[in-house]
């Protein structure tokens, strides 16, 4: 029986990391509240364009978002294309 817990722990966890990394919340320098990004949410829009747009072409790699680019060339543009959200308070939330 304890065997079978600490399994189920074990698992549990894993999971729980997995989901997690799927989800970020940037909090930062943001003045107007945080925001928190759902990366499978927006895998399912970016499929068409392989993510170039968000990782850069070739292998992808962990993706640097600070106030410039999110307000330029990658969220607030892409968002724009989409119909995605772009005012403050559609992504920032306190």
């Amino acid at each position: 029986m304890k065997k079978l817990f600490v399994s189920l722990l074990l698992v549990a966890f894993a999971a729980t990391t997995a989901l997690a990394s799927d989800v970020v919340i940037y909090a930062k320098d943001c003045t107007k509240g945080s925001v928190t990004f759902d990366h499978k949410a927006h895998a399912e829009y970016a499929d068409g364009c392989a993510n170039a747009a968000c990782h850069g072409e070739g292998t992808p790699t962990k993706i640097i978002v600070d106030k410039k680019t999110a307000h330029g060339k990658m969220c607030k543009l892409c968002h724009k294309q989409v119909g995605g959200p772009v005012k403050c308070a559609e992504c920032h939330k306190k």
